[in-house]
């Protein structure tokens, strides 16, 4: 093992392949030759959004000073559209959502965002994220998300200024390699990977700090809103974030008068079937433990679904705050799955293919180096490549019925 890692760095690394130009480390501060303006477009388009920023924050606010215009009290594009006009027809409805829609829906926002760096990245960083999201979901209540939620906007941005500091490492020109690389106890490049260490054979993606950054982005805005939320003039507007309290809804919608209605008696009635449907596609994808839990769920609330409907609201959030519960565990422990079929499938292969048959575990991102694992002339495949063909293949239908592990 340690001949293979000393072959691949001296095969990969940055160290070995040839000579270090320390400029590169520093920016890249190397002469252009020709091609000046593609070594500057990213500066430029920077700057050119900066400006136009500027320019459109001072032509309002020469507007409003030229025609003596009070400044709004909440950044919305739509003036005169309140919580009241939302009730008075699909035009009204849609520029009430265009105004508004983040600080209705900005938590939820976040928490989509919050998935999609989870599922992009398949990492120790991705598992931290899940671990912060399962610690702000625990709280449940909205007043008290937004007590924790200054945390949660710091920990992400202390999670990416790290990252972009790993990303960086020390300077190549040092001809110090690290000692992940150069102990005895080396690291193979899928667990550096996975781990997110610098490295001068397997450089971290920086593309990762992308979805961090939108998570910060819209975790910022949210922020915003939860102290927004808390002026009396922004919850006139807007109307009140509270959770349901009552256990009866106002049926003012159910005689249909206008198409919103219509759109309002779809959702009411039918978008919890819709969801149940999401719930069943989810366990269906694939075949594991995982998805048995939400098999589940869609059977039992389809069971009980008209007479569940008819229990108090405290009951059902009860019940959903389960579904939403087991979710975040689901999404947590594949991340922590992701550890073995990213970086120790080879060991997988060899001594634990129930697990992996068990859990579907795949590794589902790309940069890995598999091909030992998943690549021809191995004697130890077994049928666990089975779960690394495309979906809907014909072929192997009966292995999937009776998995042969150990052969």
């Amino acid at each position: 093992e340690l001949e293979g890692n000393m072959a691949e760095l001296l095969r990969r690394s940055v160290l070995y392949v040839k000579p270090v130009d320390p400029a590169i480390w520093c920016g890249e501060l190397r002469k252009c030759e020709d091609g000046i303006l593609p070594c500057l477009r990213n500066h430029l388009m920077v700057l050119g959004l900066l400006v136009f920023e500027v320019t459109v924050h001072r032509h309002q606010l020469y507007y409003r000073l030229h025609n003596d215009l009070k400044v709004p009290t909440f950044s919305i594009i739509f003036q005169g559209i309140t919580r009241q006009h939302l009730d008075q027809g699909i035009l009204p409805c849609i520029k009430y959502f265009i105004n508004y829609f983040f600080y209705k829906f900005g938590l939820e926002v976040c928490f989509v965002m919050a998935v999609n760096v989870i599922g992009q990245r398949m990492d120790f960083y991705a598992l931290l994220h899940s671990c912060a999201l399962m610690a702000v979901l625990s709280r449940r209540r909205r007043k008290a998300i937004g007590e924790v939620w200054p945390k949660y906007c710091c920990f992400t941005a202390g999670l990416m200024v790290l990252q972009y500091l790993l990303c960086i490492g020390i300077p190549p020109a040092l001809c110090v390699d690290y000692p992940w690389r150069t102990s005895s106890q080396a690291l193979t490049s899928n667990l550096i990977k996975w781990l997110y260490l610098p490295d001068f054979t397997m450089r971290p993606a920086p593309y990762f700090i992308f979805y961090d950054h939108l998570l910060l982005l819209c975790s910022s805005l949210q922020w915003k809103v939860f102290e927004e939320e808390n002026r009396a003039a922004v919850r006139l507007m807007g109307g009140e974030n509270v959770e349901i309290s009552r256990d009866s809804l106002s049926p003012e919608f159910f005689p249909v008068w206008s198409y919103l209605d219509m759109v309002k008696v779809f959702v009411f009635s039918y978008f919890f079937w819709l969801v149940l449907c999401l719930i069943f596609i989810t366990g269906t994808t694939r075949i594991n433990i995982f998805c048995l839990g939400y098999l589940l769920a869609c059977f039992y609330f389809m069971l009980f679904g008209g007479s569940l409907l008819m229990q108090p609201v405290r009951y059902i959030l009860r019940l959903w705050d389960w579904l939403i519960g087991y979710t975040c565990f689901v999404i947590g422990m594949k991340n922590l799955l992701s550890l073995g079929s990213c970086a120790y499938l080879d060991s997988l292969l060899k001594n634990g293919c129930w697990l992996i048959q068990a859990f579907s575990m795949v590794c589902t991102i790309k940069g890995y180096d598999l091909r030992k694992s998943a690549g021809g002339g191995g004697g130890h495949r077994v049928g666990c490549d089975l779960l690394h063909r495309a979906p809907g293949s014909e072929e192997g239908f009966s292995q999937l019925l009776l998995p042969v592990c150990g052969v």
